[in-house]
C-alpha cells in the first residue's frame, strides 16, 4: 500500500511552477504492469461473455465478403473508413468467435493506455501518468468499447502512438520518430472520422511544439511532409466516401435521430445551454455516472489552470511547457464543440466522442495528482473506490445493454430455438439489427453484406431458413402494424400463416409498447431471452392486418 500511495502521490510541485525531473531509469514497473494486466483481463472477460451487438454484426458482415475488393466496396456504404472491415477480412481467417474477433480491439485498447502512460511520464510526471493509466484502463466505456468489434480502440491506439512518436521526434531530434508519428496518424484516419479532429489537433500542437523547441530543419521537414500526407488522405476520404454518405442523407438522418442531442439545431437549440449540456453529457458518458458530468469538467478545468500556472518548459529535457500542454488538452474540445454547433460532427455523451478521453483524462489526472491529502493511502483508495462504483453501478448514456441481458448464452439459445422451431419455408421477420445478429448466430455468415439502396423488404440467403428483413434499423411501435400489412401484401400471405418475429439488440429494453403491438397481431406466446432478445410465432388472422392503419390512428377498435 505504501508503494501504491507513493505512485499516486502526484504533482504536488505544480503549485510553485516547477515540475519534477524526468523519472529515473530502473524505477519499479510493478504497479503499472498490474494495472495493465487487470485492465486487459477485464476486457477479455467482456469480449468472451457477451453476444455481438448490431454494429459489430455490421462490421463482421461486411468483412466476410468473398474478396477484399468487395469488402472495401461495401465498407463505403457505412459511416466509417475502411480499415477495420478490411483488417477483419483477413483476421477472420484465423477464426470468428466473439473473443477472437474482439481480441484486436482489446489489445489496442489496452496498449493505448500504456502509450498514454509513457507519454505522460515524459511530458509531466509519473504520478499523473499512474492516475491517468488507472482512469483510462477502468473507465467503463473505455472497457466496453475495447471489448467490441469496433474502430474506437484502434483509433485511440494509433492516435496515442502518433502523439508519443511526435514527442520523441521533437525531444530526441529524430526523423524516424517523426515518420512513425505520421504513419500512425494515417492509420488513425483510416479508422474513424473523429480522427479528422484528432489530426487537426495534433497538427496544430505539432507546429507549436516544433517552433517552441526550435527543432532542426530536417526534423521539421519530415513533420511537414507527414502533414501534407495526412491532408491528402483526408481529402481522399472526403471525396470517396464522405461525399457519398452526404448525398444519401446519412449525416442528416444521424443528426435527426439517435444523435439529436449532440448536434446543434438552429432555431431550436440555444448555444450556451447546448455547449454546457453537451459537455456535461460527455463527462457523464466517460465515467457512466451522472456526478461525473459535473465533477469531470471541474477537475479538467483545474488541471488546465495548473498547467497554465506551470508555464515553464524544461530546457534540459526539452519538454513542452504547461501552456503548450494546456493548449493540446483543450483544443479538441473547442474544435469538436464548434463542429457540433455547425452540425458537422456530434459533441456530447456518445461513443463518437470517446477519442476525447485521451485529452480529458490527463487533465483530470493532473488535478487529482495535485490533490493534497493528510494520509497517502486516501488518494488511491478514493480513486479505486470511485472506479469500482462506476463499474458496478453504471448509469450510462447512449446504447447500452446490461451484461446479464447480453450474455452470449442467451443468443446461442435463441438461435437454437429458431433453428429447431421455425419450420422450413416459414418466414422469420426481423429488422436490420436483427438481420446482422442472425447473420452471425443463425445463418453462418451466409447472407453476405449490405444492399444499397435498400428495398423495403429483403430476403437474404440463410441456409435452412426463410429470412425477410425490414428496411429499418429496428421495429417501431408507431409503424409496426403498417409494415406488417406491407409484408403480408408483398408476399401474399394468407390468413393462418405463421411468421416468426425476431428482435434483438439495442432499444428492446424500452420497447414495451412494441411488445403490445406484437400481441395485437397474433404474437401471444413470446419467447424472451433476457430483456434484449424476443422471438415470437405470430399467426395472421383474417383482416387483422388490413385494418392496421386505421386501428393505429384510433379510428376503430380491434
Amino acid at each position: 500500500m505504501a508503494k501504491l500511495a507513493t505512485d499516486y502521490s502526484g504533482l504536488d510541485s505544480l503549485s510553485d511552477g516547477t515540475r519534477k525531473p524526468a523519472t529515473p531509469t530502473g524505477e519499479s514497473t510493478t504497479l503499472p504492469a498490474i494495472l495493465l494486466g487487470a485492465g486487459f483481463l477485464l476486457r477479455l472477460a467482456w469480449a468472451h461473455s457477451t453476444f455481438l451487438n448490431g454494429d459489430e454484426g455490421l462490421h463482421y458482415s461486411i468483412s466476410v465478403r468473398p474478396s477484399v475488393a468487395l469488402t472495401y466496396k461495401e465498407s463505403l456504404t457505412t459511416a466509417h473508413p475502411p480499415l477495420l472491415p478490411v483488417f477483419l477480412h483477413y483476421w477472420s481467417w484465423i477464426g470468428n468467435s466473439e473473443l477472437l474477433l474482439r481480441l484486436p480491439s482489446a489489445l489496442a485498447g489496452t496498449a493505448f493506455c500504456w502509450l498514454m502512460f509513457i507519454w505522460l511520464k515524459r511530458v509531466l510526471d509519473r504520478g499523473v501518468a499512474i492516475i491517468a493509466l488507472s482512469l483510462l484502463l477502468f473507465a467503463p466505456p473505455m472497457i466496453w468499447l475495447s471489448a467490441e468489434v469496433r474502430q474506437y480502440a484502434l483509433l485511440w491506439f494509433f492516435g496515442a502512438a502518433s502523439l508519443l512518436f511526435l514527442e520523441l521526434g521533437v525531444s530526441e531530434l529524430s526523423k524516424r520518430m517523426m515518420l512513425l508519428s505520421s504513419l500512425s496518424l494515417y492509420l488513425a484516419l483510416l479508422c474513424h472520422y473523429s480522427s479528422f479532429v484528432l489530426a487537426l489537433v495534433l497538427g496544430i500542437y505539432g507546429l507549436v511544439r516544433i517552433c517552441s523547441a526550435k527543432s532542426p530543419a530536417g526534423v521539421t521537414a519530415v513533420w511537414a511532409v507527414g502533414q501534407m500526407g495526412a491532408l491528402t488522405l483526408v481529402l481522399w476520404l472526403l471525396r470517396n466516401q464522405v461525399s457519398r454518405l452526404k448525398a444519401e442523407g446519412m449525416p442528416q438522418w444521424i443528426s435527426d435521430s439517435y444523435l439529436r442531442s449532440s448536434v446543434f439545431h438552429p432555431g431550436v437549440d440555444r448555444v450556451t445551454p447546448f455547449v454546457l449540456g453537451a459537455t456535461f453529457r460527455f463527462f457523464h458518458y466517460l465515467f457512466a455516472q451522472t456526478a461525473a458530468g459535473a465533477l469531470g469538467p471541474l477537475l479538467f478545468g483545474i488541471g488546465l489552470l495548473l498547467l497554465v500556472k506551470n508555464h515553464h518548459s524544461s530546457a534540459e529535457s526539452n519538454r513542452p511547457s504547461g501552456i503548450v500542454l494546456a493548449l493540446l488538452l483543450v483544443l479538441p474540445f473547442i474544435i469538436n464543440c464548434s463542429l457540433a454547433l455547425a452540425a458537422i460532427y456530434p459533441y456530447g455523451g456518445s461513443r463518437h466522442d470517446s477519442y476525447l478521453a485521451m485529452f480529458a483524462i490527463p487533465g483530470i489526472a493532473i488535478a487529482l495528482a495535485r490533490w493534497r491529502v493528510s494520509r497517502r493511502w486516501v488518494k488511491p483508495v478514493a480513486i479505486i473506490s470511485a472506479l469500482g462504483f462506476c463499474n458496478l453501478h453504471p448509469n450510462p448514456l447512449g446504447e447500452y445493454i446490461q451484461p446479464k441481458n447480453q450474455n452470449r448464452a442467451l443468443m446461442i439459445n435463441a438461435a437454437d430455438f429458431l433453428r429447431h422451431s421455425a419450420t422450413p419455408g416459414s418466414i422469420i421477420f426481423t429488422d436490420e439489427q436483427g438481420r446482422l445478429l442472425l447473420n452471425y448466430y443463425l445463418c453462418g455468415s451466409a447472407m453476405g453484406g449490405l444492399d444499397w439502396p435498400w428495398p423495403e423488404f429483403r430476403e437474404p440467403h440463410c441456409p435452412g431458413n426463410r429470412l425477410v428483413v425490414l428496411n429499418e434499423w429496428n421495429f417501431r411501435e408507431d409503424t409496426f402494424r403498417e409494415r406488417l400489412h406491407d409484408l403480408r401484401r408483398t408476399y401474399n400471405l394468407a390468413s393462418g400463416t405463421t411468421i416468426w418475429l425476431f428482435q434483438a439488440g439495442w432499444y428492446i429494453d424500452k420497447a414495451l409498447d412494441l411488445r403490445d403491438e406484437f400481441a395485437r397481431v397474433g404474437c401471444n406466446a413470446p419467447h424472451e431471452y433476457g430483456k434484449s432478445i424476443l422471438i415470437c410465432p405470430a399467426i395472421l388472422g383474417p383482416g387483422q392486418i388490413a385494418k392496421a392503419t386505421t386501428d393505429h390512428r384510433g379510428d376503430s377498435a380491434q
